[in-house]
């Protein structure tokens, strides 16, 4: 039985990781953001307390951008690596 060689890439498949690439890390930054100013927003409202829980909220949502982001960032480049390893590097 021969070892099977990986399929080469094609320019089309880094294109696909691209957009795979932005549309997971334009999420991950969007939905966190949105959601927590709005629940921020809420309470200053709420307590009369503008703008201390919509500061906290966009806070704590930059951090869980950024934990998630480096965590896909790593999924990502792996990916990548995948890609270079099947046979096709793009300088």
């Amino acid at each position: 039985m021969e070892p099977q060689n990986p399929q080469k890439s094609s320019g089309r498949d880094y294109q696909i990781l691209a957009f795979k690439i932005i549309g997971s890390f334009g999420a991950s930054i969007a939905v966190p953001v949105v959601g927590f100013v709005l629940i921020g927003q809420y309470f200053d409202k709420k307590y009369s307390l503008s703008p201390l829980f919509t500061i906290l909220a966009f806070v704590l949502a930059a951090a869980i951008s950024a934990k998630i982001i480096h965590k896909q960032a790593k999924s990502f480049g792996a990916e990548y690596k995948r890609l270079n390893d099947a046979g096709k590097i793009i300088k």
